[in-house]
């Protein structure tokens, strides 16, 4: 077939009811892909977040996706390398239908400059996590977990609550955007520094941010009043990272946490500290080699500003974009005294199987959300954190293409929700069918030495069997998209989708992956010797036939 070639056209995603596929599990999955790119942050790049993750190779490769996935049956599968499409093959109608492998590189040759070669021969791409497996659904997928590790902070340090506390972080990209409304919903008075006022812009225009300013005095006058007032603020600071913080420090201004989201890649991501965006986005042509060492002379500034707070008694920890490696590498040998917030905050909740699961009506249709809203709120406890977040997200968070919300949900939970989402499709209660997917960021989907698996007790940071398994588990449990990534030299990570479209035949095989997929995080956890986890494993029955907790 000669697919026509799309350059640079707008990109949204299918709704109704009417199928251009041969099924609704193959039609769910090219509205996500769909979806993906109507929420991307450079959509004629087929980039969605990061400036480099993209969701495609290329333009012809994603035309060829569009076109297999029409005419795709329920027996068949197709198999993608790194954003292409390579073949479809003969399946069964419980294998999934899409399988991928994305950015995967062998050892030497994943470095960061080495990584851009192959890039730059168009022989792979960075994946992100979200992003090249047709899983991003805008800022939301990651604002629920930003909330919760302020709020752990909260209940850790501060009796609770944040108001009255100051929060200064940076980055208001594809994924770092959910931070200034996640500190506000956390009640922080929260000032997000971002050097890209076009990326602020698209917060405020989305709700995630109040409030923008380019002025630094404004900046933080409004960000001490609303600290003074206990009253809960997103305000954006237009201006750069390297230098804001050293002035905050030279004036004596202490925030009670500071993190960062920003993204540090010295080539495709970081503005330095003596270039305007312009500049820096000209010196990736003109001068790279000349870009890099720029940006990473203000990395190291701003890491150690980072540092200096923490010295000085603020609550600091990396928010698991690798700014501490970037740091490190431009010469600040104790940049991971600074933590990562999975080792400080999220891990226990790991530990049972609890992480970012997340569902998208398909249809487009918001009010398919609001049903399965309140099948929680009529289903789970009034105490249960789930039931909480979604009055939250309900008054706060707008919808950014197809309907969709998160919701941290853990071993058992995610099956039971799914479970009664299927019988509402299949009723009609729910106008269409519903994917569920989750973050890569997940109990048992990672091995990121530096974020999800950093100080693991029993030294297993860096072990990447365990993202390997979860995606030949949710292969052989039935899952609908399975994907396995390679992120560099940091790391490798999994992710998994699985569409409820109301069959009989398909609660069997939500029910088996969505248990299967956190199990085998809670079995990674009490393997490394965490009591928790091996609490929750034998509660559960999970180690029924694997002994755990015993000396080897």
């Amino acid at each position: 077939m000669d697919i026509p070639v799309r350059r640079g056209k707008e990109v949204k995603a299918g709704r109704g009811n009417v199928l251009r596929c041969k099924g609704w599990r193959q039609e769910a999955i090219l509205r996500l892909l769909e979806n993906n790119l109507e929420n991307g942050e450079d959509p004629d790049n087929l980039v969605i977040y990061m400036s480099i993750a993209r969701a495609a190779r290329d333009w012809k490769s994603f035309d060829r996706i569009v076109a297999t996935l029409s005419t795709m049956r329920e027996d068949q599968t197709l198999v993608m390398q790194s954003g292409k499409p390579i073949g479809v093959f003969p399946g069964q109608a419980t294998t999934p239908l899409v399988i991928m492998a994305n950015g995967n590189i062998v050892g030497e040759w994943s470095q960061e400059e080495s990584r851009r070669k192959l890039d730059d021969m168009g022989l792979t791409i960075m994946p992100g996590m979200t992003a090249a497996a047709w899983q991003y659904i805008g800022s939301q997928g990651i604002l629920q977990g930003t909330y919760e590790t302020f709020m752990a902070i909260a209940r850790q340090h501060f009796g609770g609550t944040l108001a009255g506390r100051l929060l200064l972080t940076s980055g208001c990209g594809g994924m770092s955007g959910a931070q200034p409304l996640a500190g506000k919903l956390a009640g922080a008075s929260t000032l997000v520094i971002e050097v890209d006022q076009a990326r602020i812009d698209r917060r405020i225009a989305s709700g995630y941010c109040d409030a923008t300013t380019d002025n630094l005095d404004d900046a933080i006058a409004q960000w001490q009043s609303a600290r003074d007032e206990r009253r809960p603020l997103a305000l954006a600071l237009c201006a750069n990272s390297a230098v804001v913080l050293p002035e905050l420090i030279k004036r004596g201004i202490l925030p009670d946490i500071v993190t960062d989201q920003t993204f540090p890649d010295p080539l495709k991501g970081y503005v330095p500290a003596e270039l305007s965006l312009d500049q820096a986005r000209a010196m990736r042509t003109s001068d790279p080699n000349g870009l890099i060492a720029l940006a990473r002379k203000s990395v190291a500034i701003h890491v150690r500003a980072m540092l200096g707070f923490m010295d000085r008694g603020a609550i600091v920890f990396e928010y698991g974009n690798s700014l501490r490696a970037e740091a490190k590498a431009a010469g600040v040998e104790d940049a991971f005294r600074m933590r990562s917030f999975v080792d400080l905050y999220i891990r226990p909740l790991f530990c049972e199987g609890i992480g970012p699961f997340r569902w998208i009506a398909v249809s487009g249709n918001p009010q398919d959300i609001y049903t399965i809203d309140d099948m929680i709120l009529e289903t789970f406890s009034s105490n249960h954190p789930i039931s909480s977040w979604i009055g939250k997200a309900r008054e706060h968070v707008q919808f950014t293409g197809l309907p969709a919300r998160i919701g941290w949900l853990g071993y058992g939970e995610r099956s039971r929700l799914a479970l009664m989402v299927n019988e509402a499709v299949a009723s009609g209660k729910i106008s269409a069918p519903v994917a569920f997917t989750r973050d890569h960021l997940d109990s048992g989907s990672a091995a990121l030495p530096h974020r999800e698996t950093e100080n693991m007790k029993d030294g297993s940071d860096a072990i990447a069997d365990w993202p390997i398994l979860n995606a030949l588990l949710n292969c052989s449990s039935g899952a609908d998209l399975v994907a396995i990534h390679g992120l560099g030299g940091r790391g490798v990570s999994a992710g998994v989708t699985i569409v409820a479209d109301g069959k009989p035949e398909t609660a069997e095989r939500l029910k088996r992956v969505l248990d299967g997929d956190p199990g085998i995080g809670v079995l990674r956890h009490a393997d490394a010797g965490y009591d928790i986890a091996i609490e929750q494993a034998e509660r559960t029955g999970l180690s029924a036939t694997v002994p755990l907790g015993l000396p080897s």
